[in-house]
């Protein structure tokens, strides 16, 4: 993507995507101490939202508390199934950028209804109804998205959650230096040109598929493959992709690794590569032997956040080499279910 190219710059979605950059760089950290404390005092924290106000926000964070050692319980589900279990001894932090997502809504108001005073909103809306059932809600400083899309809040949601992390660690992942390093980087990632045969091949697929760690990233880009290419996508966590779903895939379809690890490569070239005969493309901060590799700098917790940005960069090219109006989706709408009660 380039700003200064009306190609991209006049989609919402591109704008907003290299918004990401200032949004980081202006991310305060301090905002989250206080309920940091509360939610280690607890020991227990759900972690709720629908779509991608859930996905990688959420992910992210339990992988990384579950590398940090962190004695703290962390678990994600939909409001739905989450109004199934019994939350009454649990924190629980509801993310929804209108802030009237209807079944976040009524989660919050079921647990508080319960007696369950351990609540805590996120949302991109001032005016928004969390605020009547939250002990308190953080509201994003990225502003409300234009595009159906959601990306620069996915990425401040994101931090919110890391940023929560270092005050209970006591790590500096959310420094001046590291927030500018980071923003160096998912710029970076945002601009770097992709491989013109890297996005025919996607183009052509019909089929796009993520493989990676179960920490949001390729999970929340097989969803944005849907917002921004119209094309069908899956995503297929660890060797998932090893493990029987090539008996359908097609020699046209394209599966892009996501931080791969170097110890399975081998295996994906001989299911993926030889046996079915489809592209494997690999996300990574250096280039991995044997298969083309889209190269984006390595930023230390914020890591994460570059392969996002430069997986919408490739979805960018892709919806573009298709002649996608990128701002108009045929159904998705940019609230999936209000609460209109």
């Amino acid at each position: 993507m380039n700003a200064k190219n009306e190609k991209y710059s006049k989609y919402a979605l591109c704008r907003e995507m290299l918004d990401t950059v200032d949004v980081v760089r202006k991310f305060d950290p301090s905002r989250t101490a206080a309920v940091a404390a509360a939610i280690k005092a607890n020991g227990r924290l759900m972690l709720t939202g629908e779509g991608s106000s859930r996905i990688f926000p959420a992910k992210n964070f339990i992988r990384k508390v579950l590398t940090a050692g962190l004695n703290l319980q962390v678990v994600t589900e939909g409001s739905r199934q989450a109004m199934t279990y019994d939350l009454s001894r649990f924190a629980v932090f509801a993310a929804s950028n209108s802030g009237r997502t209807k079944e976040v809504v009524k989660l919050l108001k079921q647990l508080r209804d319960g007696g369950n005073k351990e609540l805590f909103g996120l949302t991109a809306q001032p005016e928004n109804l969390l605020k009547e059932y939250a002990r308190e809600t953080i509201v994003l400083n990225c502003g409300w998205e234009t595009a159906v899309a959601a990306t620069k809040s996915v990425i401040e949601q994101a931090l919110t959650y890391q940023s929560m992390l270092g005050h209970m660690t006591g790590s500096n992942a959310c420094t001046c230096d590291c927030k500018n390093r980071l923003a160096d980087a998912i710029e970076q990632a945002l601009t770097i040109e992709i491989p013109a045969d890297i996005v025919a091949a996607a183009a052509k697929a019909p089929t796009i598929y993520f493989a990676g760690y179960n920490d949001g990233v390729a999970e929340e880009l097989t969803l944005k493959t849907n917002e921004i290419t119209r094309k069908k996508s899956d995503f297929l966590e660890g060797t998932y992709a090893c493990h029987g779903i090539e008996e359908v895939m097609s020699p046209a379809d394209i599966v892009f690794v996501v931080d791969p690890i170097a110890e399975e490569m081998d295996k994906f070239r001989e299911v993926l590569v030889d046996g079915v005969g489809l592209k494997v493309v690999c996300i990574a901060t250096s280039p991995i032997a044997g298969f083309p590799t889209i190269v984006v700098p390595e930023s230390g917790e914020g890591t994460p956040h570059v392969f996002l940005a430069a997986g919408w960069n490739i979805l960018v090219e892709i919806g573009l080499a298709l002649g996608i109006n990128l701002d108009k989706p045929q159904r998705a709408r940019k609230v999936g279910n209000e609460f209109m009660g």
